[in-house]
């Protein structure tokens, strides 16, 4: 589910369950910036480990959700069409608030940088408004 006119992420992302997390698109300008969410039922595999009790979400998905949503602003720009976004490296993240079962993650990825074999982007996951994660994400395109 994305607004309308905007394609599904699983549209655009190689990425399936239980590892596909990015809900819907509610902005893109292809190859520029784009915005998703991501909507924590609390049904997430990863909620009983994480912690027994008192269930938060993994940094590390928070981050990869954002390298989702940002693949999904690089692949949608045709000169990419049938690439592989992969992680080179993130840089100067910062997580600021706890997220948990019942809210949605806003996901923002800008792309600094986009070349036909790599690129950068700087992303922001929000809650409410309140910044839950920062990150300079390095990609490189693989076939």
């Amino acid at each position: 589910m994305s607004s309308p006119g905007l394609p599904a992420p699983i549209d655009l992302l190689p990425h399936r369950a239980p590892f596909l997390l990015l809900d819907e698109l509610i902005e893109l300008d292809p190859g520029a910036s784009v915005r998703g969410l991501w909507h924590l039922t609390g049904d997430e595999y990863f909620f009983a480990g994480h912690f027994p009790g008192r269930p938060t979400l993994p940094g590390v998905l928070m981050l990869e959700s954002l390298a989702q949503v940002g693949a999904c602003g690089v692949l949608a720009d045709e000169r990419f069409s049938g690439k592989v976004p992969l992680f080179a490296s993130a840089n100067k993240v910062k997580f600021r608030r706890q997220v948990v079962p019942g809210e949605t993650l806003d996901l923002a990825v800008t792309m600094t940088r986009l070349g036909g074999r790599a690129g950068k982007g700087i992303g922001e996951a929000t809650v409410d408004g309140e910044i839950a994660c920062q990150a300079e994400i390095i990609f490189v395109l693989a076939d």
